[in-house]
């Protein structure tokens, strides 16, 4: 995270594809499952309700990719708190290990469509860290970004 005291971090992406997929691919379980998380994690929990107050649970799983971390389940879990189809998402997540919070963020999704391709604005801000979170904050921009990269390839197939 390179941005205001390590907290914040915004990333944008043009993919060719219509703002709605795109949407759908943030909102719709079964999509995401496919292209959440960071190169060589799988998600065998995938719980995306997406309407104000619903919930968000996931658990990444990490896979032979990985190397020693394989194995590893990094659950996620939070709340929207804003749906706005086809073009805004906020919702809370925090990193949880050993069943504790760690980490709370607010992410806002923001779609912008160009015709026939999507400007995707995603930011991150951080609003709670634990000792613990110090790990999993020093890969929260190489994750995202591999996760934003993973959703590019998904939506243009």
């Amino acid at each position: 995270m390179s941005e205001k005291n390590n907290r914040e971090l915004t990333l944008v992406r043009e993919f060719d594809a219509p703002r709605e997929l795109v949407f759908k691919a943030w909102t719709d379980p079964t999509l995401v499952e496919q292209w959440w998380g960071p190169l060589g994690v799988s998600n065998p929990v995938c719980e995306v309700d997406a309407r104000p107050g619903g919930k968000i649970n996931i658990v990444m799983l990490a896979g032979e990719e990985l190397g020693q971390l394989k194995g590893q389940r990094w659950p996620m879990e939070g709340t929207f708190r804003e749906v706005n189809s086809p073009e805004k998402l906020v919702f809370t997540s925090s990193a949880i290990i050993d069943g504790k919070p760690i980490m709370d963020t607010i992410v806002t999704v923001i779609l912008e469509d160009l015709s026939s391709k999507t400007r995707q604005t995603v930011r991150i801000v951080v609003t709670r860290l634990t000792p613990e979170a110090a790990g999993p904050l020093s890969g929260v921009e190489m994750g995202w970004n591999q996760t934003l990269d993973k959703l590019g390839e998904f939506v243009k197939k």
